[in-house]
């Protein structure tokens, strides 16, 4: 079910606590509400629908679906540049420190570890939405 955009600093600046199974509804729902938002956000984390967990649900550019992670943590990161970004929660655009391609583990819906390398525009959603699950607010 489509929830409404957190757009707390305060809130937002809270590291999210990992995800179980118990989790799988806010998925669900963080993945509607980005699908509902798809003209105007690429990735969103669960707290920005009010949900302290690490799960994140980004648009995959090479599947062009929806792709939701559990607890994911970049693991290997190569290539930084600089870049700017906005975020629907909050206003206005920062500068930050991005990386080309990076290898995440995370855990699928079932809850199995995997492990993939992603790059580009993709690469560049999922670390912006991991900055969601530390509570780094860009």
């Amino acid at each position: 079910m489509q929830q409404p955009i957190m757009t707390s600093p305060a809130f937002l600046a809270q590291p999210s606590s990992p995800a179980t199974p118990d989790d799988l509804s806010c998925a669900q729902d963080l993945k509607d509400t980005l699908e509902a938002n798809a003209e105007r956000c690429v990735g969103m984390a669960a707290n920005m629908i009010g949900e302290h967990k690490r799960i994140i649900a980004f648009n995959d550019e090479l599947t062009g679906r929806v792709m939701t992670m559990f607890n994911p943590e970049i693991i290997e990161k190569t290539g930084p540049y600089e870049t700017e970004e906005g975020c629907l929660s909050l206003e206005s655009t920062r500068k930050t420190t991005r990386f080309e391609t990076i290898r995440v583990r995370y855990q699928d819906r079932r809850f199995k570890e995997r492990i993939a390398n992603f790059s580009g525009w993709t690469a560049q959603i999922i670390q912006h939405e991991i900055d969601h699950c530390n509570g780094v607010l860009i």
